[in-house]
Formats: structure tokens, C-alpha cells, sequence
């Protein structure tokens, strides 16, 4: 991510974290039970403006594309989008979830988050601020993201233990509860989306 997408290295208290245009990606030492394609997060996608420019510094620390593919190390699938008017190199454009009903997960999104309804390629989609959530039929069963190479998504909330609260009284199903962890300034929660999507809410991360 750094030496071919150009992600910047930053911390908040000791947390290490990379960031992108639009995202940030936390990386935690472990053995991952499976990579990300046959979970509900099957990959991220990050928009490009040369695409031909990114494969070749991909290729050059050993990771090689098929088509607008990469695998990644710990087989973390990321799709890449060209656009050229951007003005950025890399940003962040999309997760995508593999669904039974992506209709139904969308409003799911739109309901617990305020997120906008968009499609893409006549597909379900829910857009946030820094990119989108899209919804894609699953092709086979799909497990659970937690303990997967893409552990869960996150979203950055104002007030979250305010918000929290709010989630409890909807029946949203809470993986972790609130808490807050001065050493990194910050508080956040984790909770599950009905398909199994796990999902970190942060308040803090904004302006690092």
C-alpha cells in the first residue's frame, strides 16, 4: 500500500494506520482463518488515475493483476477503477459486499447510517462521504467477515455513544460495546450488519 498506492503512514495516540484519499486501512498482526473473497466484504475497490502506471508498481513488489484485480498478501482481493479526470493518483471508491438481497442490506445502510441510495452497473449501492457500499449478488454462501483478511469496515460517527444507544433501542446487534481507549483518542464500538459484515464505529478518527 505504500510503496505502490502511495498510502501515507500516520498514528493516532500509538495506533499505526495507512491512509488513503477517502479511507483509512488498519492492519493488525495475525494468521487470518480466510482471505476475503467467500466472506460478505469481498473486496475494496480504490480508483486510480493511470492504471497502467499502478500495475506496473504493483508488479515491481511482486504482486501481479488480472484485470482490474489484485490479490494482495493474505489474499486481501482490491479491485482498481480508472479515472482519469481525478486529480488524485489513488482514492477510495468502494467496498463490496457479496449479499443474498442487496436491496434489502441497502436499506438496511440507509436506515442505520443516514447513507445515501445510489446504484452502480444497475446494482444496489449506498454512498457515504469517502466512497460506497455496494451490494452484489453472491454467487455461494458467504460467511461472516470477523477473523477474515477483511476483518470488518468502519465508519467514522459524531457522538457515538449517543449514536450507539440509538442502535441498541433499533435491535441492531452489537458485536462489541462502546468504549473508550484514551491511549489512541478514541471511542468506538463495533456491530453487525444482518449478513454478518462486521463493522467498526469510530469517533475520533476525523482530521488525523
Amino acid at each position: 500500500f505504500v510503496e505502490a498506492l502511495g498510502a501515507q503512514v500516520t498514528k493516532t495516540g500509538t495506533l499505526e494506520l495507512l491512509r488513503l484519499p477517502g479511507v483509512f486501512i488498519i492492519m493488525t498482526k495475525g494468521e487470518p482463518t480466510a482471505g476475503s473473497v467467500g466472506s460478505t466484504a469481498d473486496h475494496i475497490g480504490l480508483s486510480v488515475r493511470d492504471l497502467a502506471d499502478v500495475r506496473e508498481k504493483l508488479k515491481a513488489v511482486g504482486i501481479e493483476t488480472q484485470g482490474v484485480f489484485a490479490a494482495f498478501p493474505d489474499n486481501l482481493r482490491v479491485e482498481f477503477l480508472e479515472e482519469k479526470a481525478q486529480t488524485l493518483p489513488v482514492v477510495a471508491h468502494h467496498v463490496h459486499l457479496s449479499v443474498t438481497n442487496g436491496e434489502k442490506l441497502r436499506e438496511w445502510y440507509v436506515k442505520t447510517f443516514g447513507a445515501g441510495v445510489a446504484s452502480r452497473r444497475n446494482l444496489p449501492s449506498a454512498m457515504f462521504n469517502g466512497g460506497e457500499v455496494d451490494f452484489l449478488p453472491a454467487r455461494m454462501p458467504t460467511a461472516p467477515t470477523k477473523g477474515r483478511t477483511i476483518d470488518h469496515i468502519g465508519f467514522e460517527v459524531k457522538n457515538l455513544e449517543a449514536f450507539m444507544k440509538k442502535l441498541v433501542a433499533d435491535g441492531v446487534t452489537v458485536d462489541a460495546p462502546y468504549r473508550e481507549l484514551p491511549n489512541f483518542g478514541l471511542k468506538i464500538a463495533f456491530i453487525l450488519d444482518p449478513a454478518g459484515t462486521r463493522i467498526e464505529l469510530t469517533e475520533g478518527l476525523a482530521g488525523k
